[in-house]
């Protein structure tokens, strides 16, 4: 899968991205919209992950999905 599968599909992903990422706040999937980079400084503010490691968290995500 692909990152504009994701973006043009956020509502049926927002809920996949909620249970990878169970801290991740309404309001921060509200935010993100489907947008990669959004997502990867979301990660970083709540996990306290590097970019590099928020990147890899991402498309491990992705390859499972």
């Amino acid at each position: 899968m692909n990152w504009d599968q994701v973006e043009g599909n956020w509502k049926k992903f927002k809920g996949m991205a909620q249970q990878q990422w169970g801290k991740l706040t309404d309001d921060d999937l509200d935010v993100i919209e489907g947008k990669r980079t959004e997502l990867v400084g979301r990660l970083q503010e709540r996990y306290g992950y590097a970019k590099d490691q928020a990147e890899r968290e991402i498309d491990t995500w992705l390859s499972r999905h």
